[in-house]
């Protein structure tokens, strides 16, 4: 599980949302490029996820969908999960 959680994907969310939690903090006030800035994050946090849950459905031996970034590696994301 670690491997999942300490994935460069997670980690860029995390400090991308710390960093806008800090900017927050001023006084600056809430416009929409803050809106799209937080919209933003909430899509990469998405997709960081989703790539977590693909990966870890592949090395599993379920098929993933096509759009999957692991798509075609399934029978050697299984072999790694098997051999350790």
């Amino acid at each position: 599980m670690r491997k999942y959680l300490f994935g460069t994907g997670i980690l860029t969310a995390i400090t991308g949302g710390l960093t806008l939690l800090r900017s927050m903090r001023e006084d600056a006030p809430f416009t929409w490029r803050a809106a799209l800035a937080w919209l933003s994050w909430g899509i990469s946090l998405t997709l960081a996820i989703g790539a977590i849950v693909d990966v870890r459905r592949a090395s599993r031996g379920a098929i993933v969908a096509e759009d999957s970034p692991v798509h075609g590696r399934e029978k050697k994301l299984l072999k790694r999960n098997l051999r350790g």
